[in-house]
């Protein structure tokens, strides 16, 4: 049993099932696992989890996906949605994610490019971004990504 902090979200994602990274498996054959601990088997895994903590609200989760060069004592700007000109995730309803490519460089390294759907106040937006990541002592995690294009997309 995880002694790990769980989110009301979190909670009600149990209860019904259906992962929230689009995979066809339940939360908890999929992204649970790896918020609650275990390694992540691809990049594509991880952002696939890192997103789903975007949905369930686990901003602790995302801080230790961060790669330690990268990484900071609170939640980096970037996954508050400051960034993209929204005051805060708590604004933003996460609809779904395309992966559109996995590119494995080496066995330690890879780029994952993807569009994140959501909507803050009734306008729906899209976040396409080439993400980078690598892999040590068996963990993947996230270095920076790249955005493609954010766009309204009403």
């Amino acid at each position: 049993m995880s002694t790990k902090k769980r989110s009301n979200k979190q909670d009600g994602m149990r209860r019904t099932g259906a992962c929230p990274c689009g995979s066809d498996k339940s939360y908890a054959a999929c992204c649970e696992q790896l918020h609650n601990g275990a390694p992540a088997g691809s990049a594509e895994a991880l952002m696939r989890s890192r997103y789903s903590a975007f949905v369930l609200d686990l901003p602790e989760y995302l801080q230790r996906s961060w790669h330690s060069s990268v990484r900071n004592s609170s939640v980096r700007k970037a996954d508050t949605g400051s960034d993209a000109g929204h005051d805060s995730l708590d604004k933003m309803r996460w609809l779904r994610l395309q992966i559109k490519r996995h590119e494995p460089s080496g066995d330690d390294r890879a780029i994952v490019e993807f569009i994140a759907h959501y909507k803050v106040a009734g306008r729906a937006y899209a976040l396409h971004e080439i993400s980078r990541f690598v892999r040590e002592e068996g963990h993947w995690f996230y270095v920076d990504g790249q955005v493609i294009d954010g766009q309204v997309m009403e």
